[in-house]
């Protein structure tokens, strides 16, 4: 069995992994890129579409999902194995997802007829995506799927989002079977609305996520606390409370929390719970609406608590102060109403959609709140207001940051550390080797250890588009021809430009520093042998700058 990494390596966006087992290629995921490294998407496809036999999907966020709609336009078409909830909300999610495509790039292409400049086609189309759903197959936590006669395949519960799921794949030949589990993303133990991520009894391979591998989230009492105290506190001083949310998982968790907290002060007379009352919560979000529904229509992949609610005829995603926009009028009224309000709209990154016309009128006013309940990506807009940037660019104008900007992580949907760990404790035979994926660089590696540490399994962060060549006992690694690789770069280049640069920059350090021990060579401070060690160094650098020069000029 060969695996090769294709996505959400090199952080944490485009989920895509390729399996090779008897000459059949399976796809695990295949998800968009978002942030800094956008300009992948409309990079080719590592291997031809045509020749992939079917995708195991693991939930519907667009970075796991988003890049289906081009694979059937590409020529895919094999089956699309996923969980009926994650089929539900793909149905929405990736025409919601061809429509910004299509909005962007009528955007672009009025700018271009202005300036004169080239049009430019959208990634695809909404009927594209339309089209990618017939070859979706969904099935049932726990069904044995049956690949073909030597590759079985099952779905998990992985507690993220509504139908999210761990996928178990066993391989059979003539000498053994093996077996493969991706744990595509978790959601924490304990979370609101849904179920903990199931236990998986063995696994002799493991393809994990680390998003959060070196954090700690606040424990669900003190994060909703948090919350309640920032929007009484904006409101307080009249202003409004802006939550970017993804409009799948995240948004329904924030309605079940807020109408679990309503309920369980319903009959108590403090301040604090008067003055909530009062505060009117609005879902500003055509598909978060939509996604709503869809996890009403299955309620029976709740836990427990959130069934309960249901049994005593108290609907969970639902209460007397919500309320849900649809059109454009309904969202700009929003904007022009002095009343203090609770705004959630998507996305959740602040990269599209309608949050970025709230944040608009709401960022340069002293008296209003953003609140961040979920990962930004490094490059997206939400990244830069967490990390404190005083001046952002909206529509072509340029606001300045005078809100008070929090970030709630409590609500991620990604487990922290010690649930990754758990979850890990909770496989009875465990992972001969664990695959790192999904995380930013630190973040992995943090995890990496802290899996050796507390279990003495060797863990490996893969490269990008890099061959594992797999079997029972051993790991053999390969590169992929130049060609496959020269795509990306290709599509990349913003960022190979970036990477020389502090090559460049590195360099000069080094030839400062020989300057500087060109004067010892006497013998005192550094020997000649040092000397040459460091030199040699320099020189090795430079041919590598050529190099990388060379890639980004063909």
């Amino acid at each position: 069995m060969k695996i090769r990494f294709l996505g959400a390596v090199r952080g944490v966006t485009g989920s895509s992994h390729l399996i090779q087992a008897l000459g059949k290629n399976i796809l695990l995921d295949c998800g968009m890129y978002q942030g800094r490294d956008e300009d992948l998407n409309s990079a080719e496809f590592e291997i031809n579409p045509s020749e992939i036999d079917c995708l195991l999907l693991s939930h519907s966020h667009i970075d796991h999902s988003g890049r289906i709609p081009l694979l059937v336009k590409k020529g895919f078409r094999g089956e699309i194995y996923c969980s009926k909830p994650t089929y539900d909300l793909c149905e929405i999610m990736l025409i919601d997802s061809a429509h910004i495509q299509e909005t962007e790039a009528q955007w672009k292409n009025n700018k271009a007829k202005r300036s004169g400049k080239k049009f430019v086609e959208p990634l695809y189309t909404q009927q594209d995506a339309m089209e990618s759903l017939q070859y979706f197959k969904p099935v049932l936590y726990d069904q044995v799927i049956n690949i073909d006669e030597n590759i079985t395949v099952r779905f998990n519960d992985a507690g993220h989002i509504l139908g999210s799921s761990i996928i178990e794949i066993w391989i059979r030949d003539e000498t053994e079977t093996m077996k493969l589990v991706y744990s595509g993303d978790l959601g924490m133990h304990q979370k609101p609305l849904l179920r903990d991520p199931s236990e998986i009894a063995g696994a002799d391979y493991l393809i994990m996520e680390a998003t959060y591998g070196d954090r700690v989230h606040e424990n669900i009492e003190q994060r909703t606390e948090e919350l309640i105290n920032i929007i009484l506190k904006t409101a307080k001083r009249g202003g409004n409370v802006i939550i970017p949310s993804f409009a799948v998982g995240r948004t329904q968790e924030l309605i079940y929390e807020l109408n679990k907290y309503y309920d369980s002060h319903l009959n108590e007379i403090g301040t604090k719970e008067n003055e909530l009352k009062k505060i009117p919560v609005y879902i500003d979000s055509p598909l978060a609406v939509k996604a709503t529904e869809i996890f009403k229509k299955n309620s029976n992949a709740f836990d427990d608590e959130a069934r309960g609610y249901i049994m005593r005829g108290d609907n969970p995603l639902d209460f007397e102060n919500l309320h849900f926009t649809q059109s454009a009028e309904e969202s700009k009224k929003l904007n022009f109403s002095s009343e203090p309000k609770i705004i959630i709209s998507a996305s959740g990154m602040c990269e599209a959609g309608r949050i970025r016309h709230h944040l608009k009128h709401n960022l340069w006013k002293k008296e209003a709140s953003v609140v961040f309940v979920g990962y930004q990506a490094e490059g997206t807009l939400g990244r830069k207001l967490l990390d404190g940037e005083k001046k952002v660019k909206l529509f072509g104008e340029e606001i300045m940051v005078n809100s008070e900007i929090y970030n709630v992580e409590g609500f991620s949907g990604h487990a922290d550390k010690p649930a990754l760990l758990k979850w890990i404790e909770g496989f009875r035979e465990k992972p001969g080797r664990i695959f790192i994926v999904h995380g930013e660089q630190c973040s992995k590696e943090a995890f990496a250890e802290a899996v050796k540490s507390k279990f003495g399994i060797e863990c490996i962060v893969p490269e990008y588009n890099v061959i594992y060549d797999i079997n029972k006992k051993n790991i053999f690694r390969e590169k992929v021809p130049d060609k496959s690789y020269k795509k990306e770069i290709k599509g990349g280049s913003k960022h190979i430009d970036e990477l020389l640069n502090e090559v460049e920059n590195l360099k000069k350090i080094f030839e400062n520093a020989l300057k500087n021990t060109e004067g010892y060579l006497n013998g005192q401070d550094i020997d000649k042998d040092k000397f040459i060690k460091i030199n040699n160094n320099i020189l090795s650098l430079e041919n590598e700058i050529m190099n990388l020069t060379m890639i980004n000029t063909k």
